[in-house]
C-alpha cells in the first residue's frame, strides 16, 4: 500500500477536528442547525489553515443520509466518497487552471442538472481569485440565483484580489492563523499516534517555523521523520530548516545587555558557518525584541507572546533588563538594517555593524556636546563682543557700521559641519524615541552645509516625500529642538533635494561608513 503524507493522513474530518478555527467552526455549525445554510460562501485566509478541509466537511455535513447533520457520520456512501475525493455531487475545480469564461459557462451549463446521488450539489472553487475578470463576470447570475439544490464554497488566500460583485453575493468567512501552541498540541497528539522519537524542543521549532500553517507544519514533521534515523533532535530541525536556535536570540540580546560587541561577532560568525541565513537570524531578532517590549509591558503574558511558558518566562527575565527605550531603539537600529540591507550584495556587513552598535559601551560616544563646548571656550570673538548701545552712535555714520555678529552666531562660529556629522547617528537615536517615523525620514538625509546656525540637509531627487514630511510644522521645530540640544546652539534646519549622484560621491555620507566612524571615532581619508 503506498504511504499517505501526514498533511493527508491526519486531515480533519468533521468540525470537531479543525484546529484553531473555532469561529468558523461556531458560525457554520449554527447554521446547520437553524437551517439558514447560505447559498455561497467566502472562505478566505492563510494558506494551510483548513479553508478546502472546511468545505469538504461541509459538503459531507449537508449531504450525509443522516443529515443535515453538525455531525456527519464519515460512514455512509456520501460521506465517504467525498473524505476520499470521488463524489459525484461536489466538484472541487482549481480556480488557477481552470480560469477563462469558458471554464465559467461549462460550470453554468452543468449547474441546472440536479445532484446524482446527494441532496446538495456542491461546487468549490479554490484560489477562486484567480479568476479572470470575464469569467467573474460570466458567474455572477448564477451566483445570485442558483437552483436550490446547489451550493458556492470559494477559497481564497487573496479575497482582496476578488470583485465587490462576487464578495456581495457571499457569506465571507475568515480563517487565521493558527497559533503555536495549538499546533503544538496537534503535533504532539500526532506524534503519539505515530509513535515517534523526538526531543520536545523539536515540537516548539516545528510549530514556530510553519507561520501557523498547520499544513505546514505537518509536511515538516513528515520529513523530519524520514530525515532521521532514530529520535529526532533539536539540531535535525535546525539543519533541516536552517533555523536560528531560540536559545541564540537569547545569547545575543544578553551580549547587547553587558555590552559585549565581541560576543555578538562571534554569535554571528557561528551561527554562518552553520549555515543559517542572516537574514532569517535578522527577522527572528526583530521578532525577539518585539516579544521582549510585549512582556515588559503585560508581564509576559503568554497568549500575545504566543510562546511555551518557561520560554515566556525567560523572555520577561531579559526584559527587565532593558528599558523600554532601550527596547525601542534596539527594534528601529535592526528595522533600518533590514532596510539598509536590501542596498547591499550581502547582509553580513550592516548586520555586523548594528550588532557592534547596539552591544558596544555607548558610553564613550553617546553624547560628544561637551567637545562642542570646549570648542567654544576656544573661539576668541566669543567673549569679547559686547554691542555698544545704539545712542552712543551718530545717526549720519551708521551706514559706515561694520556689522558684528550677535552672541548667537559667535556661539555658532565653534560648531562645525564635522561635529554634525559625528553626532547625526545619536541624533536620529534621539528623534526615534521621540517620534521613529521623524528619525526615519532624516536617516535618509546628508548633512552638508553649516552656515550662521543654519544646517542644510540633502535628500536624493527621488526622495520629495521625505523633505515634505520633514518640513510639516509639527516635524521641523522637533528636529531643530534635538539638534539645537545636542549641539548646545540654536540651530535652524532647512531641507533641499539634490542629485543623487553629489550625495553617493561622498563616502562618508553612507549610513553604514557614517555608523562606522561615529563607533570607532574615526574619519574617511579622501585621495584628491
Amino acid at each position: 500500500m503506498s504511504y499517505t503524507v501526514y498533511a493527508l493522513k491526519w486531515r480533519p474530518q468533521n468540525f470537531d477536528e479543525i484546529v484553531g478555527q473555532e469561529h468558523i467552526v461556531t458560525t457554520l455549525k449554527s447554521a446547520l442547525e437553524k437551517n439558514r445554510l447560505a447559498h455561497a460562501y467566502l472562505f478566505a485566509g492563510p494558506r494551510g489553515v483548513g479553508k478546502t478541509s472546511t468545505a469538504r466537511i461541509l459538503a459531507k455535513a449537508i449531504n450525509c443520509k443522516a443529515g443535515p447533520t453538525v455531525n456527519p457520520c464519515g460512514k455512509c456512501s456520501s460521506c465517504v466518497e467525498i473524505t476520499q475525493g470521488r463524489g459525484m455531487d461536489v466538484i472541487e475545480i482549481d480556480g488557477a487552471s481552470n480560469r477563462s469564461i469558458d471554464d465559467i459557462r461549462t460550470l453554468r451549463e452543468n449547474v441546472k442538472f440536479a445532484p446524482s446521488a446527494s441532496r446538495f450539489k456542491v461546487y468549490v472553487i479554490d484560489e477562486v481569485h484567480m479568476l479572470t475578470p470575464e469569467a467573474f463576470n460570466a458567474l455572477l447570475k448564477t451566483l445570485e440565483e442558483p437552483p436550490e439544490f446547489v451550493k458556492f464554497i470559494f477559497a481564497t488566500t487573496h479575497p482582496n484580489k476578488v470583485p465587490l460583485t462576487i464578495l456581495s453575493r457571499c457569506q465571507h468567512l475568515n480563517f487565521r492563523r493558527i497559533p503555536v501552541m495549538e499546533i503544538v498540541r496537534q503535533l504532539e497528539h500526532i506524534i503519539k499516534a505515530e509513535k515517534i522519537n523526538v526531543d520536545k524542543d523539536v515540537i516548539f521549532a516545528v510549530a514556530r517555523s510553519s507561520d501557523g500553517s498547520m499544513r505546514d507544519a505537518e509536511s515538516i514533521l513528515d520529513q523530519l521523520v524520514s530525515f532521521s534515523k532514530e529520535k529526532i533532535s533539536l539540531k535535525d530541525v535546525i539543519s533541516i530548516l536552517g533555523l536560528v536556535e531560540q536559545e541564540a536570540l537569547f545569547e545575543i540580546t544578553q551580549a547587547m545587555i553587558d555590552k559585549d560587541p565581541k560576543v555578538s561577532l562571534n554569535l554571528l560568525d557561528r551561527l554562518i558557518d552553520d549555515g543559517k541565513d542572516p537574514a532569517v537570524f535578522l527577522q527572528d531578532l526583530i521578532a525577539h525584541f518585539r516579544n521582549l517590549m510585549v512582556a515588559k509591558i503585560t508581564n509576559a503574558d503568554p497568549k500575545l507572546i504566543d510562546l511555551p511558558e518557561e520560554v515566556c518566562k525567560k523572555i520577561l527575565a531579559q526584559a527587565q533588563a532593558l528599558s523600554l527605550e532601550e527596547i525601542f531603539s534596539t527594534f528601529n537600529t535592526l528595522v533600518i538594517t533590514q532596510e539598509m540591507a536590501k542596498r547591499f550584495d550581502s547582509i553580513r556587513i550592516p548586520l555586523e555593524i548594528a550588532l557592534v552598535r547596539l552591544s558596544h559601551d555607548k558610553k564613550t560616544v553617546h553624547h560628544r556636546a561637551p567637545a562642542v563646548k570646549e570648542k567654544e571656550a576656544d573661539v576668541p570673538a566669543a567673549e569679547p563682543i559686547k554691542h555698544e548701545a545704539p545712542k552712543a552712535i551718530p545717526k549720519k555714520h551708521e551706514h559706515k557700521i561694520v556689522e558684528e555678529p550677535p552672541v548667537e552666531e559667535a556661539s555658532a562660529a565653534a560648531i562645525y559641519l564635522d561635529d554634525v556629522k559625528k553626532l547625526w547617528q545619536n541624533a536620529l537615536e534621539v528623534l526615534s524615541k521621540i517620534k521613529i517615523s521623524v528619525a526615519s525620514y532624516l536617516g535618509e538625509g546628508t548633512p552638508i552645509k553649516l552656515e550662521k546656525n543654519n544646517l542644510t540637509i540633502s535628500f536624493p531627487k527621488n526622495y520629495s516625500l521625505h523633505k515634505e514630511s520633514l518640513e510639516m510644522k509639527e516635524n521641523k521645530p522637533l528636529i531643530e529642538k534635538t539638534f539645537s540640544e545636542i549641539l548646545k546652539a540654536n540651530l535652524k534646519v532647512n531641507f533641499i533635494l539634490a542629485k543623487e549622484e553629489s550625495v553617493k560621491n561622498d563616502i562618508s555620507f553612507h549610513p553604514v561608513v557614517r555608523s562606522a566612524l561615529d563607533m570607532f571615532n574615526g574619519r574617511v581619508i579622501k585621495e584628491e
